[in-house]
């Protein structure tokens, strides 16, 4: 996608100074935006982890029009080969800590409700849903402390087989529920990812796996 100029006035501004609609995620408005000779106006832009590949199927989440510019792009230059699925404000910006795949079939989702804003073919697909963040499973942090997500980014796993599934060590309700829908969690200590922003997920490059390019239809 063209690299956006990412002046004050490129950000659709209106969703981040609607309070009620922000769903978590440390959403902060630019309060005076200046403008500058390079301004083009709204521009496109969206990060890889707004998007949810499943075989031909991307799942992309939309919260504002940035967002949406971006989506127009990639219909424009993946369509017909890959079907592009909208999600309105299912989450601020990244999906990954609300919705992951564990495998064809299975998808780790942070509430039931979830499944009703997915593509009407993939809420066919298993759904696991956690327990609750333990708030004692996190460091302790102070106001000066930049948090940066949610306690719900532990949902941020890593499969790396249809069985084996990276988790956090601390998330001893997850692990347990994975291994009641018959997964195998491989725990590994990563204690301070919400300063980090990110969980294995986030912070790991694609993984290159054997196979061809799959339909789920």
């Amino acid at each position: 996608m063209p690299r956006p100029v990412l002046t004050d006035t490129s950000f659709d501004l209106s969703y981040a100074r609607d309070t009620e609609s922000t769903l978590g995620g440390p959403t902060e408005p630019i309060e005076e935006p200046q403008p500058t000779p390079f301004d083009v106006g709204l521009e496109m832009i969206l990060d890889g982890a707004q998007c949810l590949r499943l075989g031909r199927d991307i799942i992309i989440n939309v919260a504002n029009e940035n967002h949406a510019l971006a989506v127009s792009w990639l219909q424009r230059h993946l369509e017909p080969r890959y079907r592009i699925h909208v999600v309105h404000r299912m989450s601020d910006n990244h999906i990954d800590s609300m919705i992951l795949a564990l495998k064809p079939g299975v998808f780790l989702a942070r509430h039931p409700g979830i499944k009703y804003l997915m593509p009407e073919k993939f809420q066919k697909w298993k759904f696991i849903v956690p327990p609750e963040p333990d708030a004692s499973s996190f460091p302790r942090y102070t106001d000066d402390d930049l948090v940066l997500t949610s306690p719900y980014i532990d949902l941020n796993v890593l499969s790396i087989s249809p069985h084996e599934v990276l988790v956090n060590e601390a998330c001893g309700g997850l692990i347990r529920e994975l291994e009641s829908h018959g997964f195998t969690p491989i725990p590994v200590r990563h204690r301070h990812r919400r300063l980090f922003g990110g969980g294995f997920h986030c912070f790991t490059l694609d993984t290159v796996r054997e196979g061809a390019l799959e339909d789920y239809s």
